[in-house]
């Protein structure tokens, strides 16, 4: 156990005091978010990330201490273990490396040297790999003539074959091959005579060789998917030669032998026909488990940046679906989301009622007063911008528009949550209810859709989809209780996703609210059914009550330090929360002093300072609102160096795209990014940034444009 804390801890760059109480806290039953936020003086504040790597590394190296003693006990029951075996499997660092190993002992199918062996062969194999340096291999082979074994060549051929699974079995000589590949090799690609590839998407890869140690993961998708669609063949090229000179060497010691042909012919058979191509296809494997492994954080960061983007409090918005010949679907939503009006328009072809629509959109302005019209980027959305803009301007509304991402409100209107919450309205009247909601309150509206469906990642369906489930979970669960939930107002999906909760005390929280009305305090949890004691404590501070009885229940202060938050207060003077004074009182606060006299860690400490200085402070605040525009931008009217405002919509490895207001987002390559070196664009951008950008080209034919950051 010492062992997998001092690795972990290596990996992590910690200490191992925090590696070995954050595993104690996980095996009590705590939560992630719960240990992130209310026990910082245990794991010295590691973040969330922090600890699921930790709870993940964990239980990798338990594996791995498993596989181990299996692999010990095998080889053990053959009579087979030695010292320099214990010794080699114990200093593997990766399963794949105990399991090369153990290969040489491993029960194997029918091979043919297995074969070989059955006959008789395998003393044999030994005389050729002992080197020897007088006599004839052909008279020693005469030796082993038998019924089933009928001829010199027969009898040689089999000793070869089992020197040949020697040879690739070998696991030292494994990690050489794949050192050198690794190191060395080159990744090939070429298109293949006949296929489906017409719009040449994958034309890029039709010819092309990149050094395997350089490649970027997102082309490691893009060839996979390629390969799979059967536009391209894949190749790694490497020194296969000087490889297997170096596994000759191994047997031979550079030692003159009769046995010399063999022992190449052997090797030369070993390394071609199973260890380069077993070799290969792990690199490759592993290549595209890294690849994935990307994929899924890139998917999970940019969906938690889209989370967390600040709601637009007390706005009243509309909600635009666009669309042609159906008509665009309209939805007002007051401050709380609730719907008051629902309209359908036909402003374009082929119906072209213009006029009735500007007018539609004026009286629900006079009776509404809506301030914001949200409209979705899918099909008719730069129709229906221009449309909006020129409204707003021709009757000098007092109103802005933005640019929504569609993706996944289908998915949500034609759910089981929305025939619930909306029984009487249509599919595409549902969506215009969401598109509003999304730029109201984005967490509360994005939680209820399935997050592979919301459109920020990057090969999403080549994703292994377990992992790429369980990594977005998370996402969501860190991103609802980063914010905290009100839990007089919150949605059952909202709150299944807090701390300690799940879908039925989720219901039963709702049951109580319903049976009993608003919760006055969070006490009043202790009395909801199925919420006991432990999911309380991992709960309760994440879920908010405000303008109650207990004013600290409106705050991230949990109940178990309410006493010492009460102390503070006095020793402020008990001024009111949030108020200039208690926030100059707390600013000037030593907080080692005052740590030592309430005899709280200083971690606490400080988060209940910031707390009482802010006591109703959103965490999406920090983060950009959507970007709101009044008129519209045209590809014509744009020129290389223009400077524009625009929103990230999406992050990859190659670059970001952002919505300038074009039908199609444009694109800053991840060279366009900055001047210093980076290792990924998550690292100057996000989801859901503003950003002044530059126009560096544009591709008129393709209506494409190039943005840069950089001057």
């Amino acid at each position: 156990m010492e062992e997998i804390i001092r690795r972990i801890a290596e990996s992590l760059n910690v200490s191992a005091v925090q590696v070995e109480n954050t595993l104690r806290l996980l095996e009590e039953g705590n939560t992630v978010p719960f240990i992130a936020r209310y026990r910082k003086e245990m794991t010295q504040n590691l973040d969330e990330e922090q600890i699921l790597f930790i709870s993940k590394e964990h239980e990798y190296q338990n594996n791995l201490k498993k596989r181990k003693e299996d692999v010990l006990r095998l080889i053990e029951a053959q009579g087979k273990c030695t010292r320099e075996i214990i010794s080699a499997v114990n200093a593997c660092q990766k399963l794949s490396q105990v399991d090369d190993i153990y290969r040489p002992y491993q029960q194997k199918k029918k091979t043919r040297a297995a074969d070989a062996i059955n006959k008789g062969l395998e003393k044999l194999a030994d005389y050729l790999m002992s080197c020897p340096k007088t006599g004839s291999t052909e008279k020693e082979a005469e030796k082993y003539l038998n019924e089933q074994v009928l001829s010199i060549e027969e009898a040689l051929q089999g000793a070869r074959d089992i020197v040949a699974e020697r040879v690739s079995d070998n696991a030292k000589l494994r990690w050489k091959i794949k050192e050198s590949i690794e190191n060395y090799g080159r990744i090939v690609t070429k298109e293949k005579k006949k296929h489906e590839d017409t719009d040449q998407v994958y034309k890029m890869y039709y010819d092309r060789t990149e050094r395997i140690s350089m490649i970027q993961p997102h082309r490691i998708m893009a060839i996979e998917r390629a390969e799979s669609e059967k536009v391209i063949t894949v190749t790694l090229e490497y020194d296969q030669g000087w490889l297997i000179n170096y596994a000759v060497r191994g047997i031979t010691r550079n030692r003159m032998t009769v046995a010399q042909t063999h022992i190449e012919e052997a090797v030369k058979d070993g390394m071609k026909r199973l260890a380069f191509p077993s070799v290969e296809r792990e690199v490759r494997s592993e290549l595209k488990e890294k690849a994935q492994k990307q994929s899924i954080e890139i998917f999970s960061l940019n969906l938690e940046k889209l989370l967390l983007q600040p709601p637009m409090i007390g706005k009243t918005i509309l909600g635009f679906d666009p669309a042609f010949r159906t008509g665009c679907k309209l939805a007002i939503i007051d401050d709380t989301g609730k719907l008051l009006n629902i309209s359908v328009i036909y402003p374009h072809e082929p119906v072209n009622k213009k006029k009735e629509a500007e007018k539609i959109l004026c009286d629900l302005y006079k009776e509404y007063h809506y301030e914001i019209i949200a409209i979705g980027n899918g099909t008719a959305s730069r129709e229906s911008e221009s449309f909006v803009a020129d409204v707003i301007q021709r009757n000098h509304l007092n109103v802005q528009y933005t640019l929504v991402s569609e993706a996944g409100a289908s998915v949500y209107s034609a759910s089981e949550l929305a025939r619930a919450e909306f029984p009487d309205l249509t599919v595409e009247k549902r969506s215009a209810v969401s598109i509003g909601r999304r730029t109201l309150d984005p967490l509360s509206e994005l939680i209820k859709i399935d997050p592979k469906s919301i459109g920020v990642g990057q090969y999403q369906h080549d994703l292994p989809q377990k992992q790429l489930q369980e990594r977005l979970d998370f996402a969501i669960e860190k991103s609802v209780n980063r914010v905290g939930v009100d839990v007089n107002t919150a949605s059952k999906e909202l709150l299944m996703h807090v701390s300690g909760l799940n879908k039925s005390i989720a219901e039963e929280i709702i049951n109580w609210r319903n049976l009993n009305g608003r919760f006055d305090n969070r006490n009043q949890l202790k009395t909801v059914k199925k919420l006991g004691p432990k999911a309380f404590e991992q709960s309760s501070g994440f879920l908010r009550v405000r303008f109650g009885s207990e004013e600290l229940d409106g705050t991230s202060i949990h109940p178990e330090s309410y006493k010492k938050a009460k102390a503070l207060l006095q020793l402020c003077g008990n001024y009111p929360l949030g108020s200039k004074e208690l926030s100059e009182a707390l600013s000037y606060m030593n907080i080692y002093e005052v740590s030592q006299k309430l005899q709280i860690d200083e971690y606490t400490l400080t988060d209940i300072i910031e707390a009482l200085k802010a006591p109703l402070r959103d965490y999406r605040e920090r983060y950009d609102g959507p970007l709101l525009r009044s008129d519209v931008l045209e590809l014509e009217h744009l020129h290389e160096g223009d400077m524009l405002e625009g929103v990230v919509r999406n992050v990859v490895d190659f670059g970001a795209f952002v919505d300038i207001g074009l039908h199609d987002d444009g694109l800053i390559h991840v060279s366009k990014l900055t001047k210093e070196k980076i290792t990924h664009p998550s690292e100057i951008v996000s989801v859901g940034d503003l950003l002044k950008v530059k126009v560096h080209k544009i591709d008129h034919q393709r209506k494409r444009v190039q943005l840069t950051l950089i001057d």
